[in-house]
């Protein structure tokens, strides 16, 4: 494909001019190759053969490009890659202005096809900066149409405004008719908001349970639960055989109570570290028969109440049912939970994958070959799967963080951030606000919960109040949020011909219509979605 953005700063980004502008480390042979259609592309040889005075591979390298950065601004990268043979992990390597060396993404890359990896950075300093890719396989490195394209920071603000009123909100006319059918002109019309359609939430604790204060704190604000750890194997069979579910059946008992939906969190967790002792040391029939004994009794028994699944937990980093079951135990869990579970969307759950472009574990290309291979496993084409991303943010890296989204869209599957928390440091308010705005304007992202569940002896990473429940910083930014998602018109009044136009974030609405020609007001609720701008809506008076 052409580069995006026609290359952005990259000079003869297609390499129609040879290698003009591009140049070669440690004195690498590298030229243009010309595809049978005549597409011209750049490549390298022997470049994985040199070694370190220590006697140490280094790692194969690409032609590279030094470039004018500009600080504080956004760069968003792109370009299409080939290795010589097999597989590799190749990485998008920006040398920042400042001398930061700064992993900008990267993908699984194959000899035969083009792979298209999308990444970016963000440079904080203005000078010279240098682009390049590299791989630690020993493979030479072929890479076409390359794009490194500059946003100022009000030019990404203003985008993800745009994308989040487009994909957030929806402008609907409603038509008031009186007992004659006819149109009610100069009628009110008052607007409420009864639930926010985009769903927001926070991960909970057991503690929730004896304290009114929590209970008031977390339901006023939101709509989705997740339990930190009351549902896992862990927190429902410590010792085996002995299981106990008291804790997590009164915790969904108190949050159905406010029409809170709830994520089960999680089926199994494929951390080999976070298994109980008695389950480490099982034979493979007796870790069957636990697994079986578990899977059918968290399923059924919450079945038809959460809305997802987060069935093997992590099984990108980890792997201990993948080295005990082999390795398609993943997608077979899959298919035994929603044998059980008709409704919920059983989701993948990972780290990094957002956050950490240089974590190779969870990369956007490998998400997509592991779900993949869920996906196409015998018998499992019919069941409902989800993009999980946890979102532990220190420092957000935005434009790598929209790119894997964009990547991870092509699943075209529901698309949520599970667990976000941003560490403490002076910024953490302000990268907080960035994560959530850009997952709330992604038109992909289908929901937000937060990994913010409050303890008393401290929180995970990230607490939104203190012991007494009264916001800190983050929670006021929190509450901020969830204030402007809901903003609306109060009241309107209709036209000559009945009718009002009303810009409405997308959820669940009452509309009580009042004029002099009514003996009381008429009540009037309905769904705002994406669909409700394509047609008039009546409120009949009669009815």
């Amino acid at each position: 494909m052409k580069p995006l953005y026609n290359g952005g700063v990259i000079q003869n980004s297609e390499f129609n001019s040879g290698l003009m502008g591009w140049s070669t480390f440690r004195n690498i042979k590298a030229g243009v190759s010309s595809s049978p259609s005549g597409n011209k592309f750049a490549v390298v040889h022997g470049a994985g053969s040199y070694l370190s005075s220590s006697g140490k591979l280094l790692p194969s390298h690409s032609v590279y490009q030094r470039v004018q950065m500009t600080g504080d601004m956004h760069y968003s990268l792109s370009a299409w890659l080939q290795v010589s043979n097999g597989t590799a992990h190749v990485r998008a390597v920006i040398k920042a202005p400042n001398g930061e060396r700064v992993v900008a993404g990267s993908v699984i890359a194959q000899s035969g096809c083009w792979t298209m990896l999308k990444g970016g950075m963000t440079a904080y300093s203005t000078g010279h900066g240098e682009i390049y890719f590299e791989s630690d396989a020993p493979v030479d490195i072929s890479v076409d149409s390359v794009s490194l394209q500059p946003f100022t920071f009000d030019e990404w603000d203003a985008h993800a405004r745009l994308s989040a009123n487009k994909t957030r909100r929806s402008t609907i006319r409603l038509v008031a008719k009186g007992a004659d059918d006819k149109p009610m002109a100069h009628a009110n019309v008052s607007i409420d908001l009864l639930r926010l359609g985009f769903p927001f939430g926070n991960a909970i604790t057991k503690e929730i349970l004896d304290l009114p204060a929590y209970e008031k704190w977390f339901s006023t604000r939101f709509t989705v639960a997740t339990f930190e750890n009351e549902m896992k194997w862990y927190g429902t069979e410590w010792n085996q055989n002995q299981e106990d579910y008291r804790v997590p059946d009164a915790m969904l008992k108190l949050v159905q109570k406010y029409g809170i939906k709830v994520r089960g969190h999680n089926v199994f967790w494929d951390d080999q570290n976070s298994q109980m002792k008695w389950v480490t040391p099982m034979s493979l029939p007796q870790l069957k028969a636990a697994m079986q004994k578990r899977l059918k009794s968290v399923v059924s028994r919450y079945a038809g109440k959460v809305i997802h699944w987060d069935v093997v937990n992590e099984n990108l980093h980890f792997s201990f049912f993948e080295n005990k079951l082999g390795p398609t135990a993943s997608a077979q869990i899959y298919q035994q939970v929603g044998q059980i579970d008709h409704s919920a969307i059983l989701f993948m759950n990972e780290f990094n994958t957002l956050e950490q472009p240089g974590d190779p574990n969870p990369v956007p290309s490998k998400y997509v070959a592991k779900m993949t291979q869920i996906r196409s496993y015998p018998g499992n084409g019919g069941l409902k799967l989800g993009v999980g991303l946890e979102s532990h943010f220190a420092t957000p890296n935005l434009p790598y963080m929209r790119s894997a989204l964009d990547t991870l869209a092509k699943l075209k599957m529901p698309m949520w951030l599970t667990e976000v928390d941003v560490v403490k440091s002076p910024n953490q308010v302000k990268f907080l606000e960035q994560v959530l705005r850009e997952g709330f304007s992604h038109p992909n992202v289908d929901g937000i919960v937060m990994w913010a569940a409050w303890h008393a002896k401290g929180c995970y990473v990230m607490c939104l109040t203190d012991n007494n429940f009264k916001n800190l910083p983050v929670g006021d930014l929190v509450d901020k949020l969830i204030a402007e998602w809901k903003t609306h018109r109060a009241s309107a009044t209709t036209d000559d011909d009945g009718a009002v136009e009303l810009d409405l974030p997308l959820g669940e609405y009452k509309f009580t219509v009042t004029h002099p020609s009514l003996k009381g007001p008429a009540v009037h609720t309905m769904t705002v979605d994406t669909s409700s701008s394509a047609s008039e809506h009546i409120i009949d008076i009669k009815s």
